[in-house]
């Protein structure tokens, strides 16, 4: 299966629960704390360099934005959590609009859970990372931002990552926006992730 990255465009933005009706696609989820780079790696994977809009505010994004990709497949880039300036009101809100969504969509097949390289595995993400582990989906772990650590604290990471996924079996990747390190390798996991999701569905 080829897909063209490129071949990208931002087809709904979603904020409330009826607008969620989109086409028969698989769907991809981003989802990762406020200011974890979210947009500037949805642009970094598709080679857009605006197609995401990237705040300089973190947790104003406060919808769900389905881009498909090649007419093959969703990205749905969820609003990120954890971002305390937001009022109680809606924090609530929006987090119900993410339970929503996961309860009620049965086109996901990957889960990617983004985290800043330099503070991975807050209470908030291992919060998130349960909440979709006990609802079955397949999951991964794309650690954002890596160009930012030295060669010493990523080799630290890496052996935490594998120490975990000796316990949880998940796939996680390395990936820096600025330089564009993982780029190939989180593509081609998605390709593989898109070719086996369709075998089963046959």
């Amino acid at each position: 299966m080829k897909i063209d990255f490129n071949n990208a465009r931002l087809e709904r933005t979603v904020y409330t629960l009826n607008q969620l009706k989109t086409q028969n696609l698989p769907e991809i989820v981003f989802m990762g704390r406020s200011n974890v780079g979210k947009s500037s790696l949805i642009n970094s994977i598709l080679g857009k360099k605006n197609l995401a809009k990237v705040s300089q505010t973190p947790g104003k994004t406060r919808s769900i934005n389905f881009y498909v990709i090649d007419e093959k497949f969703y990205l749905v880039d969820l609003p990120g959590f954890g971002f305390a300036s937001t009022s109680k009101e809606e924090s609530f809100r929006f987090s119900k609009l993410i339970q929503d969504y996961f309860k009620l969509s049965n086109k996901i097949f990957l889960v990617c859970h983004l985290m800043d390289a330099r503070v991975p595995f807050t209470k908030l993400d291992e919060t998130a990372r349960d909440y979709v582990l006990k609802l079955g989906m397949p999951y991964c772990i794309l650690f954002t931002k890596v160009d930012k650590l030295s060669q010493s604290e990523k080799s630290k990471l890496k052996k935490l990552a594998q120490q975990l996924n000796s316990n949880m079996n998940f796939n996680y990747f390395f990936y820096s926006s600025k330089t564009g390190e993982g780029k190939k390798d989180f593509q081609f996991f998605l390709i593989k992730r898109l070719i086996e999701t369709r075998e089963n569905e046959i």
